[in-house]
């Protein structure tokens, strides 16, 4: 059933900068609910591994921990645990290339910013797609309003060329422009909350990743042997 209000009629009787407002906020839309269910599995699979932990910590030795860790390359554990590993046996090679850099740091130091370093890149990897998230929650409102004050400007336009201004006249399509700030908060309400709820998933992650490192530091700066409660 043909309507004269709503979406469709918006588009069809809508000029090229409303239309231009409506498919960049389509899009924005699309892509924020990709990142946001994207993001949600990826954390999901994440959390999985975190009990794999305990059957690394009572290995008896290092690497049949190593081989405790299932998925290696989307296993941030298992990346930090294989990168402190390279680093030790780099910084205690008898290699000459450069060797005299490595002695301007103590075998202690050169571990703790290697792991920190590890740490960091499985940080940065958690960060994608938090900044349009962040960028679209903010803007989203005000692309809706500026496609709004766009089209109140030609309604009213449109009514004074009429020479008419009767209710009815005027509400069907101030109506429909006010739909494009509807439709730009509809587009950041998920963008916000999907972005405080991600950031504070990472922060925890990342907190847990830092916890894992320190533990890996103390581990081959003492050399303890690997088991639980160590």
């Amino acid at each position: 059933m043909n309507t004269p209000f709503g979406l469709a009629n918006l588009w069809l009787e809508g000029d090229m900068i409303t239309r231009f407002v409506a498919l960049a906020l389509l899009v924005c839309s699309i892509v924020t609910w990709v990142i946001l269910l994207s993001r949600y599995w990826e954390l999901r699979n994440l959390r999985k591994f975190r009990p794999e932990l305990e059957q690394f910590w009572r290995a008896t030795s290092f690497d049949q921990g190593l081989n405790e860790f299932t998925s290696h390359p989307n296993n941030p554990y298992y990346r930090i645990a294989k990168a402190a590993t390279s680093a030790s046996v780099h910084h205690q090679s008898q290699s000459t290339n450069h060797r005299e850099l490595l002695q301007t740091l103590n075998y202690a130091e050169w571990m703790s910013r290697s792991i920190k370093t590890s740490v960091e890149g499985v940080a940065a990897q958690l960060q994608k797609g938090l900044t349009f998230l962040g960028s679209t929650g903010a803007t989203a409102p005000f692309i809706g309003l500026f496609g709004t004050v766009w089209g109140i400007y030609h309604a009213l336009i449109a009514i004074s060329s009429s020479g008419s201004a009767q209710i009815d006249q005027v509400a069907g399509p101030i109506g429909e422009a006010l739909i494009m700030t509807a439709l730009g908060l509809a587009v950041a309400i998920p963008a916000v909350l999907g972005f405080n709820g991600i950031n504070r998933a990472n922060k925890l992650l990342v907190a847990d990743l830092n916890r894992f490192g320190n533990d890996l530091l103390a581990y081959f700066v003492t050399g303890a042997r690997v088991k639980s409660g160590e």
